[in-house]
């Protein structure tokens, strides 16, 4: 809004401005005087300053602070827990970077599970309202004062921690975000980076797949399913996949999956059981969570390991401990945040996903793309399952 600057040696009032009415305008105790123009409140007046007579319409009785606006861009906003219909497209601030701190420009956003769950409530935010987003890809526009290492024009990806990434624009730690290949479109690198860190804790450290394992994957044309299988079948492991569709069960055949499992057609512990001659699998990935844990268990082989890293089918049922002990297995619930603690870390992680990326060892399916104020159908068609692959959202 336009303000109009006034001196206190060059102000006079007028017979149309009294005394008792300039007096009533807010103190400034600098030499300028600020007010906004308000053209409802105030009609035209004469103002005598040094002889000349100008005009002065409508000063509002409102002091502004000599500052620069906030910026404001577009995102989303969840302001209660529900379904889709909760993600609200509307402006938001974003401030200027701290020390340590780097303000990104969006180019593209990736759509995860964890999403989901934190939208509905599984996993909860720190507080309401909330941005969401936990991935993402975009240019260095600012950076925090006395910051090296990071400059303006930078190309760079985080995943996990903090959300917010359902943003045009969003204020990062620098400690938190990698330098992307210049090999590497962002509308990939935004596709897999979380799936692809994940994929790569889960294969290389959570349970270190090698050549001659059996591993099973749940849900294996899904985002993180199907780099699962790309990725395990070049370490030569054989790969058992599960999916709901035709569709999905061909995708799975071509990343990798060895033995393609119909879920909704077929028992998926008898398959794995006729496939491994009744010796069970090394692993299993399971991120389907309450409709596969069970049966999950009773496909592995003695002292197999049951990596549970999802639950889009909702939350496992209680687990007895001796319900692990007739085979010695093990059960973990790993997060990624966990695995990736610290910068060497991280940064191996991800160079380790993106170095296979650009080897053609894995590749990232982005089969859907949403403009990110068409989030909520997103989330609609990954919850009903109507995606596979990855799903990026565009600012």
């Amino acid at each position: 809004m336009a303000a109009l600057t006034l001196h206190h040696s060059c102000l006079q009032a007028s017979g149309h401005l009294s005394r008792r009415r300039f007096s009533s305008f807010p103190r400034n105790p600098v030499k300028n005087l600020i007010f906004r123009l308000n053209p409802a409140e105030f009609s035209s007046f004469p103002l005598s300053t040094r002889g000349a007579s100008v005009a002065v319409r409508a000063l509002s009785t409102v002091a502004v602070e000599d500052s620069p606006e906030k910026k404001m861009v577009k995102g989303i906003r969840v302001y209660e827990h529900g379904g889709p219909e909760v993600l609200k497209w509307e402006d938001v601030e974003v401030g200027e970077p701290k020390d340590g701190e780097i303000r990104v420009k969006n180019k593209a956003i990736g759509l995860n599970f964890i999403d989901v769950y934190f939208r509905k409530g599984v996993y909860k935010p720190a507080s309401l309202p909330y941005t969401p987003g936990m991935e993402a890809v975009g240019e260095v526009v600012a950076v925090g004062p006395g910051l090296t290492g990071r400059k303006i024009g930078d190309l760079v990806a985080y995943a996990g921690n903090p959300m917010g990434a359902y943003a045009e624009e969003q204020i990062l730690p620098a400690d938190k975000v990698v330098p992307v290949p210049s090999s590497i479109d962002p509308i990939v690198a935004a596709s897999i980076m979380l799936k692809g860190m994940t994929a790569q804790f889960l294969l290389r450290r959570c349970f270190k797949v090698e050549r001659g394992h059996t591993i099973l994957v749940h849900a294996a044309a899904g985002g993180v399913g199907s780099l699962l299988c790309q990725w395990a079948n070049a370490l030569g492991a054989i790969v058992i996949g599960t999916v709901s569709t035709n569709e999905k069960a061909a995708q799975a055949k071509e990343d990798g999956c060895h033995h393609v499992i119909m879920y909704k057609n077929e028992d998926f512990v008898s398959r794995v059981n006729e496939i491994t001659l009744g010796k069970g699998v090394d692993v299993v990935y399971d991120s389907v969570g309450k409709d596969t844990f069970k049966g999950s268990l009773a496909c592995l082989k003695k002292r197999g390991y049951m990596v549970s890293f999802g639950q889009s089918s909702g939350t496992p049922d209680p687990v007895a401990l001796s319900d692990l002990s007739p085979k010695s297995l093990f059960l973990t619930r790993p997060s990624m945040m966990h695995y990736n603690e610290t910068r060497d870390e991280l940064l191996e992680c991800a160079g380790e996903v993106f170095a296979n990326v650009a080897s053609g060892v894995i590749k990232a399916r982005v089969n859907h793309k949403y403009p990110l104020s068409r989030v909520a159908d997103a989330h609609a068609d990954l919850e009903n399952r109507i995606t596979s692959g990855s799903v990026v959202l565009l600012p």
